[in-house]
């Protein structure tokens, strides 16, 4: 069973240079991933007069944060395997693929990362709002929550199968663009709903920098189910640790 693969590591991870090298990969990559996707929607808004609710902004922003997740993977993968997202190092430790020290510090970096990249875009578009994640009319939190479980479920179902499996081979080479593109479909399915975040660190930075906390906990319970499902299911049913290796957090 997954569950017994779960290691806790020592404090003493927190203090390695190896660690911290990963851990301030995945601050650049994740500061990388929010300012390109959070900004593009914030260029948007500037150019159409605040209109960015419409299919084309809803294409831009897909497109935005594929492209961005993309490089934010591809630029840290071999440092830190290329988290970017509390949710995925979530899933990576419930399949025993990363310890709970190491997840922590990663977590940190992601969050901190987000929050930098909306204060910069802040400053740099002359005090702009970053806007935070919100629910559409009509849309209750428990609808939101489901979004966010399957959403977040098929992004580290993903990750798992094209970057985590020991018996992927060649396939690791289309890891990241098949995780952008994922995250990209994703948003042209659950964005007008409820924004598509699937990544607790994305919320986080545009709610603290707007004070904006509004549903909130959707944005993090969610992610954080679907993706403790996504590695339950995997490690459970198609990684055989019997007979093979646990696989390295990097892609």
């Amino acid at each position: 069973m997954p569950i017994h693969q779960i290691t806790i590591g020592t404090h003493e991870e927190l203090r390695q240079p190896g660690a911290l090298k990963a851990a301030l990969a995945e601050f650049i990559s994740t500061l990388i991933f929010v300012f390109a996707g959070q900004g593009s929607g914030m260029a948007f808004n500037k150019l159409t007069s605040d209109s960015s609710n419409t299919p084309a902004g809803l294409v831009a922003a897909a497109v935005a944060h594929a492209f961005g997740l993309f490089v934010a993977v591809s630029v840290s993968a071999n440092i830190s395997g290329g988290h970017v997202n509390p949710a995925v190092t979530f899933g990576a430790f419930i399949g025993g693929n990363i310890t709970f020290f190491r997840g922590i510090l990663y977590v940190i970096a992601q969050l901190l990362g987000s929050t930098v990249a909306c204060f910069l875009l802040k400053f740099a578009t002359g005090g702009l709002s970053t806007g935070a994640f919100a629910l559409c009319s009509g849309l209750s939190v428990w609808n939101a929550l489901v979004f966010e479980i399957v959403m977040t479920f098929g992004l580290v179902y993903t990750v798992y199968a094209t970057a985590i499996d020991p018996k992927k081979g060649d396939l690791s080479v289309i890891a990241p663009i098949a995780i952008g593109f994922i995250v990209g479909a994703n948003i042209l399915a659950g964005g007008p709903f409820d924004g598509a975040s699937m990544n607790p660190a994305v919320s986080f930075g545009p709610a603290l920098v707007s004070w904006t906390w509004t549903h909130q906990w959707v944005y993090w319970a969610g992610p954080i189910i679907g993706a403790g499902l996504a590695g339950v299911v995997y490690e459970l049913f198609f990684i055989n640790h019997s007979h093979e290796q646990a696989p390295s957090t990097e892609y």
